[in-house]
């Protein structure tokens, strides 16, 4: 069965999520260059699960706001209980990482 990911659209910012209706129960914050919004989007999301996947009831949620500069991305989402912070730690390395974000970049048409 394929998974089906939901896109919320408000003007240019899209959130995208799997559980309706999206939540942040924990968030990390980062700014990256214009590039295609639902290709970051899904690019981030898949570095997150990866990172989170262990994490139980972990379900992501991704939203690009535009800003002057690009997007501002909150990466995050829902849990079973208590958000622990090597939970945030873990989602703020995935947001920093130069690899991942070049990569992100290279796949939404840029070069960082």
């Amino acid at each position: 069965m394929k998974t089906r990911w939901h896109v919320s659209k408000n003007g240019d910012a899209i959130t995208l999520y799997l559980t309706y209706p999206p939540r942040f129960d924990f968030s990390a914050v980062t700014v990256l260059p214009r590039g295609h919004p639902l290709r970051l989007a899904h690019q981030i999301r898949q570095d997150l699960w990866r990172a989170l996947r262990h994490v139980r009831g972990f379900s992501p949620v991704i939203r690009l706001d535009p800003i002057s500069p690009g997007w501002s991305v909150t990466a995050g989402g829902r849990i079973m209980g208590k958000v622990a912070p090597i939970i945030l730690e873990r989602a703020e390395t995935v947001l920093g990482d130069e690899k991942n974000r070049a990569r992100w970049l290279k796949f939404a048409g840029l070069r960082s």
